[in-house]
């Protein structure tokens, strides 16, 4: 089968397809005709040996799939062969066929497409953890979604608006700003404008924003420590270098900068997390957004494309 192959890090130049063997399904195990491939930005940090978790080499990236059941190992009960399904948290998603533990697999809804199954695990499993399980967001917070119009953005506008939150979100363009109120947010703002966050106030009837989703804390964590609400919590999900706050703006509000990263998530959570996505999915309060489609080949292309300015939505490859 073809697969994307990593035998150094570095670049995207790295990644090279090549014919390896087939994976087989053991013990507890299902394999997959892999029928779309999410790309995150975190594939991108692995493949250049940045992140701070390290794949033995040589590797095939990425862990978000969705396709068909191939086969499956003894004592798998969940699915069959024949049935659609998403798969996160996979080892060797870049190919023509993946293995993945039955925990990491959850049925495709009929009315979800398999390039929204790829667009799930990362963006929505990040989200989910982000709002439900760490700032324990609640119905009628306030919450403010950093980068809005991106995967894990678009993932969090819409969770939020369906479980009862006022959204705010924030892009750069006016496609994105449109991308962002299409998802639900009640309120979108320009990133590029430098006093958008002057605009909080107004918009919370003063309080602040109850939970803040923060996708580039090294811009940003400051400034929202100048619109957080009392007893706020910030979730620092993005970071692309160092940054310096005055503490003392958290301490006055009696708040809380969190942080977060999926690979710490337990099993039990993303059972968790899975139920209520795929029960989102079914009854159409989640709708993954797909910004392109690019074959298996064009990988590098891909890992460059995810990391420009201005995402809206999901890459996907297709084999």
């Amino acid at each position: 089968m073809r697969a994307i192959v990593v035998r150094e890090f570095g670049g995207p130049d790295v990644m090279k397809i090549e014919d390896v063997p087939p994976p087989s399904a053991g013990p507890g195990q299902i394999v997959i005709r892999i029928r779309a491939i999410g790309v995150n930005p975190v594939d991108t940090y692995i493949r250049s040996g940045l992140y701070a978790r390290k794949p033995s080499l040589p590797y095939t990236p990425h862990a978000d799939i969705a396709g068909i059941v191939e086969a499956v190992g003894s004592g798998v009960t969940k699915v069959k062969a024949g049935d659609r399904v998403y798969a996160y948290m996979v080892d060797g998603g870049g190919a023509e066929l993946a293995r993945a533990e039955e925990w990491q697999v959850q049925r495709l809804p009929d009315r979800a497409t398999f390039q929204q199954g790829a667009a799930i695990g990362v963006p929505y499993g990040t989200a989910w953890r982000a709002l439900f399980l760490k700032t324990r967001a609640r119905p009628g917070e306030a919450v403010l979604v950093h980068g809005a119009s991106g995967g894990v953005g678009t993932a969090a506008v819409q969770l939020a608006r369906a479980h009862g939150m006022r959204v705010i979100g924030t892009a750069g363009t006016d496609e994105g700003l449109r991308l962002v109120r299409e998802q639900g947010a009640h309120e979108v703002l320009n990133h590029r404008e430098p006093d958008y966050l002057t605009k909080i106030p107004a918009l919370t009837n003063g309080r602040g924003a109850d939970v803040i989703l923060e996708m580039m804390a090294n811009v940003n964590l400051d400034r929202d420590l100048d619109v957080l609400a009392s007893h706020g919590r910030i979730m620092v999900i993005g970071n692309r270098g160092r940054v310096e706050i005055d503490p003392r703006k958290m301490m006055g509000k009696d708040g809380a900068i969190l942080g977060m990263t999926l690979f710490n998530t337990t099993r039990e959570e993303f059972l968790e997390i899975h139920a209520g996505l795929v029960a989102g999915l079914e009854n159409g309060t989640l709708n993954p957004v797909i910004r392109k489609e690019m074959p298996l080949e064009q990988a590098p292309q891909a890992h460059g494309a995810v990391m420009e300015p201005g995402a809206f939505g999901k890459i996907v490859l297709v084999p």
